[in-house]
């Protein structure tokens, strides 16, 4: 209202009326009728000039001002925006509508609210919280039950649904969230102790994975598959400090390995020039590069000091536990299905796909309604270009963006990227060049506290390893010096996505040992823990006794399957499953390859581009093996024919005629006797 301005914030309000009408009409007095000496003045003339360009000469002409001046109005930061809003408000409100919201007295709150009715709505927000989700007119009776039973010998006046459905919304939101959503928002601030903020490269890097909504190809059969990216972003610099795409839903070994590739600076790449090579002043590219082994990449590196997660099952187990243990790094999780506590990532997520996914042939789009026809037939890109893709991207693009809605707290008006953040703070506080050892991999791998069995091996996943292993020849005769829950045992490493061999170390050096069933010298295809599952099934499913034709049934529909199987029936879509299914788990075995260092070779190279011939191969290696044990080096024998023994003895032999009646036999061939009876029948 006009008369809750004192005079002079009404006079403060007609010049800032004056300076509207000058813009909008050219005239201070609002009319050409009323147009004061001067007036109007070259740079706000209506028929020389526009609307636009008097705002603009008046934000010019307004920042002239000295700074009290310009505080005794309320224009220390005046655009053209705010000239526009102010003239909105006016027509809308009035001169009022002027008038600066500080000028004005506070609002009084609301009085009808006494201590009991405020005790009441707090105690029913916390029922609330409890219970499940009710209407505003459900509580309104559970606060004046409340007060009724609290305060019985007082008179308390509760107010109307109306004025407790505005101080609920006022207070506690406007509660548009899930019961459950509620619920873990309130419990947080008592178990977490406040919000944290981010003042350093490192002191809080955010993870998060999402499926790509881009249609690949797998790198084997390519056929187009859905991978799924999993980031590293710096909470202080918004840097993307590292990424992974896996073909399948992500696993703990993969959140590891990107905790890895946190530490670790980024190769160049092929293609790759020297504006997308380390920039970061303090810091030569030469030492960075001598330090590194190559020349290394503009993006930043570092040893996080916490990391914040959601609850999937890639973030939340044992393992994850452990890899932050080894690392040194602090776990702080996230509030259950609320991603507003890594908003810096989910917008990340949003920028690369309005960014780059769009644009990529493939896009299927976050709706099912909004896809194109056939974003499969769409796909182009195999999982290592759009992998290549995405570094490119991140590197030249990512990290040299304005950040519009981000800013530092020591300049918040200026213009930042990820890369002048952490140029800045590396400035500030230097950059910590620790570069972790190759045999990093090795510490981040899962663990398996065995014992050593002196013919077979190590028993790891339900498979044995190690058997022939002379680097294992100290471990037989003498148990681990360990203590505690695995007092005796052995550490033994696994690699979930490369199963033909676990990983020890002894006297500080790593020894692989490959799994029994291997050919020496003979390649054999890769396998996962997926494919151990199976394998472990069928064996127990396995067994010698007599079945009914019930039983045998299974084995009779083996049989067909390996003939006709159903997904090669003419219509069905299972064989681009299995084939896809393939794909991810070969691509999961390369990513274990690329992590191991490059001084321990692997035991036999994968060949991804045919895998039908290298199943092939193996079985008829193994074939040929197992029939040259079976003769000892000798060639066999040819068996006899089957003719040559018939033509041996006669085809009758109960007809053959003895030596002495040989004189008694009818010579016309056809006697009268049994024989010659019997012969006519």
């Amino acid at each position: 209202m006009i008369e809750e301005l004192s005079e002079h914030d009404l006079g403060r309000a007609r010049v800032r009326l004056e300076h509207v009408m000058e813009v909008e009409t050219g005239f201070r007095s609002g009319s050409r009728y009323w147009a004061r000496p001067g007036e109007p003045r070259p740079a706000f003339d209506p028929v020389t000039t526009g609307v636009g360009e008097r705002r603009r000469s008046k934000v010019v002409e307004l920042s002239g001002l000295s700074e009290l001046e310009a505080a005794q109005l309320g224009l220390e930061s005046l655009s053209e925006r705010t000239l526009k809003r102010m003239a909105a408000r006016f027509r809308e409100y009035g001169l009022v509508g002027l008038a600066d919201g500080r000028w004005t007295r506070q609002a009084g709150g609301h009085p009808s609210v006494t201590a009991e009715v405020e005790e009441a709505i707090r105690a029913v927000h916390e029922q609330c919280l409890r219970r499940s989700r009710i209407s505003m007119a459900s509580r309104e009776r559970l606060i004046h039950q409340y007060v009724r039973e609290v305060f019985p010998d007082r008179v308390v006046r509760v107010p109307h649904r109306t004025t407790l459905a505005r101080v609920w919304r006022e207070w506690f939101g406007p509660g548009g969230a899930r019961q459950r959503y509620v619920r873990s928002a309130a419990a947080v601030p008592a178990a977490a102790g406040g919000l944290v903020v981010a003042s350093r490269p490192g002191q809080l890097v955010v993870l998060d994975s999402t499926p790509l909504p881009v249609k690949v190809l797998d790198d084997v059969f390519g056929t187009p598959i859905t991978v799924h990216l999993t980031i590293a972003l710096d909470a202080y610099t918004h840097s993307i400090v590292a990424f992974r795409l896996t073909p399948v839903a992500e696993s703990s070994i993969e959140v590891a390995m990107l905790l890895r590739d946190v530490l670790s600076p980024l190769p160049m790449r092929a293609g790759w020039g020297e504006d997308m090579a380390w920039p970061y002043p303090g810091v030569p590219a030469a030492l960075v590069a001598e330090l590194a082994g190559g020349p290394v990449a503009g993006l930043p590196f570092f040893t996080p000091e916490a990391i914040t997660v959601d609850h999937g099952a890639a973030f939340k187990n044992h393992h994850l536990v452990e890899v932050a243990r080894t690392l040194g790094v602090d776990v702080l999780p996230a509030r259950a299905m609320r991603p507003t506590d890594k908003a810096a990532c989910e917008r990340a997520f949003a920028a690369i796909q309005s960014l780059l996914l769009e644009l990529v042939p493939g896009w299927r789009g976050i709706d099912v309604a909004d896809r194109g026809a056939d974003p499969e037939a769409d796909a182009a890109w195999t999982v290592a270009e759009m992998e290549h893709l995405l570094a490119s991207w991140i590197v030249a693009v990512w990290q040299n963006r304005r950040l519009d809605q981000h800013a530092p707290a020591w300049d918040p008006s200026g213009r930042h990227s990820p890369n002048t953040l952490f140029a800045a703070a590396a400035a500030r506080d230097g950059i910590s060049l620790e570069i972790p050892l190759p045999e990093l991999y090795y510490e981040l791998l899962p663990v398996h506290f065995v014992k050593v069995d002196l013919r077979r091996g190590v028993k790891v996943g339900g498979l044995w390893y190690g058997a022939r292993c002379p680097e294992l020849e100290p471990c037989r005769v003498a148990p681990a010096p360990r203590g505690g829950r695995h007092a005796g045992k052995w550490a033994v490493r696994r690699d979930p996505r490369d199963c033909r061999q676990v990983f020890i170390e002894l006297d500080g050096t790593w020894h692989a040992l490959p799994w029994n069933a291997l050919p020496e010298g003979e390649q054999v295809p890769a396998f996962g823990d997926a494919r151990v599952s199976e394998l472990l099934k069928e064996a127990a499913r396995a067994g010698l006794r007599p079945r009914t034709d019930a039983e045998l049934l299974p084995v009779l529909l083996d049989l067909l399957a390996a003939v006709t199987p159903v997904e090669a029936w003419p219509g069905r879509p299972e064989a681009r499953k299995k084939a896809a299914a393939r794909a991810r788990e070969l691509a999961r075995a390369r990513a274990s390859l690329t992590d191991r260092p490059a001084e321990q070779p692997p035991l036999a190279p994968i060949h991804l581009a045919e895998p039908g011939k290298e199943v092939t191969d193996a079985i008829t290696a193994d074939r040929a093996r197992r029939r040259h044990a079976a003769v000892g080096g000798t060639p066999p024998v040819a068996a006899r024919a089957l003719a040559d023994d018939v033509r041996s003895r006669p085809l009758y032999p109960s007809a053959r005629p003895r030596s002495d009646q040989a004189d008694d036999r009818d010579p016309g061939g056809v006697g009268s006797g049994p024989a010659g009876g019997e012969g006519t029948t």
